[in-house]
């Protein structure tokens, strides 16, 4: 099994001149429940690289078993570091899609495109009504 998450590149609150970017438990959590049950994660971004993370989220009074994990495993920190560019991947190699949480993922990812194409292609509206149905099952 193969899941693809989907960072964010965007590290500004609005015009406030404050930082943001993911939020670091929402991407850890999920990264070792994935991990953990071995399935294969790609980590991307629309710009590719290291995506910001917010620093409200790295506070002590914010960390967490996950992040506590995530702060001493030099795998998963050469992976985040290294994200591969969003409009480089396809949906097709994936059998899920995640978005972890945070400030710059609300900023950026409704108007992002390639974004936009992607959840489209993990999930389409039934014919008979508004509900939508995954394409693929995960866990």
């Amino acid at each position: 099994m193969k899941v693809l998450m989907v960072l964010t590149s965007h590290d500004q609150l609005g015009n406030t001149g404050k930082k943001t970017g993911f939020w670091l438990e929402e991407f850890a959590t999920p990264y070792y429940v994935f991990h953990d049950a071995g399935v294969a994660i790609t980590l991307a971004s629309p710009k590719g690289g290291p995506p910001p993370l917010d620093p409200t989220s790295d506070l002590r009074k914010n960390l967490t078993k996950s992040t506590n994990r995530f702060r001493t495993d030099k795998a998963a920190q050469a992976e985040l570091a290294h994200t591969k560019v969003l409009a480089d991947v396809s949906a097709d190699d994936f059998d899920g899609v995640f978005y972890p949480g945070g400030h710059g993922p609300m900023w950026e990812m409704p108007e992002n495109a390639t974004s936009i194409a992607l959840i489209q292609a993990f999930v389409r509206p039934t014919s008979q009504s508004r509900r939508c149905v995954m394409r693929r099952r995960l866990l």
